[in-house]
């Protein structure tokens, strides 16, 4: 089975990527959505970082305040390593299950969406890459669009992350997404081609 890095920079279009994957019929694992299960509510690791980060950092409905925690952790390194060793163990166990079961019902090609892939040095763990990219200006527009981010804390998020032009050189195949919905998905159906030949 082809394991196949997914990943990107902070607004750059790979969860729309990973949807048309997915609608495509491809299995796509998702680093975030699986982070999400291991911090639900009631869970042992959930338990933990509530201990760390205190109540302060739930929502009304119990559940962990993803971006007040992305905040603190985006300006605090020792609170963002704190986080990933309490996250990352069983996010890693998680997939090598899926991972797994994919290869023995006979995939032939699976993704893996990470969007730190290459921050965290996991480029060897797979065959090939896809690198959704957008400039910078395009993901700091998005970023306040989206997520209602004032400029500073676009860009704090972006400085966490490696430079684009660093990310380029690492990746197997590289999606430009400046542009609109029409040229990603022509851009991404190139790139299957070229991994299924």
């Amino acid at each position: 089975m082809k394991w196949i890095g997914l990943t990107g920079g902070i607004a750059t279009g790979k969860s729309t990527v990973t949807k048309l994957l997915r609608e495509k019929g491809y299995l796509v694992v998702d680093a975030d959505e699986i982070s999400k299960q291991v911090l639900g509510k009631g869970s042992p690791e959930y338990e933990t970082v509530i201990q760390h980060f205190g109540k302060q950092y739930l929502l009304p409905d119990g559940s962990l305040d993803r971006k007040k925690i992305g905040d603190r952790i985006f300006s605090n390194v020792e609170d963002k390593k704190f986080l990933e060793s309490i996250v990352h163990p069983k996010v890693q166990q998680q997939v090598s299950e899926i991972k797994k079961q994919a290869q023995q019902n006979g995939k032939q090609i699976a993704f893996y969406d990470v969007p730190l892939l290459f921050e965290k040095k996991m480029n060897d763990q797979f065959d090939q890459i896809i690198l959704v990219s957008a400039d910078e200006e395009t993901q700091l527009s998005r970023m306040q669009k989206r997520d209602g981010f004032i400029l500073d804390q676009a860009k704090v998020r972006l400085k966490n992350q490696l430079p684009m032009h660093l990310k380029k050189t690492q990746a197997t195949y590289v999606i430009d997404n400046n542009s609109n919905f029409e040229d990603l998905k022509k851009q991404l159906d190139q790139v299957l081609k070229s991994i299924l030949t």
